[in-house]
């Protein structure tokens, strides 16, 4: 079994529409430099202003 990270310690970004910072989540973790959004809302919302 893998080793535990606090979640403290894991890697954070901005979200390019709300402005607000998101952490990262295993889900992510193949794709995590392309991760732009924090949530599917906030992709939405990028592809209906654009």
């Amino acid at each position: 079994m893998a080793k535990m990270i606090p979640k403290s310690n894991l890697p954070t970004k901005t979200c390019q529409v709300c402005a607000l910072p998101f952490t990262w989540r295993r889900k992510w973790s193949k794709n995590w430099e392309e991760v732009k959004f924090c949530s599917q809302r906030c992709r939405r919302a990028k592809t209906k202003s654009a």
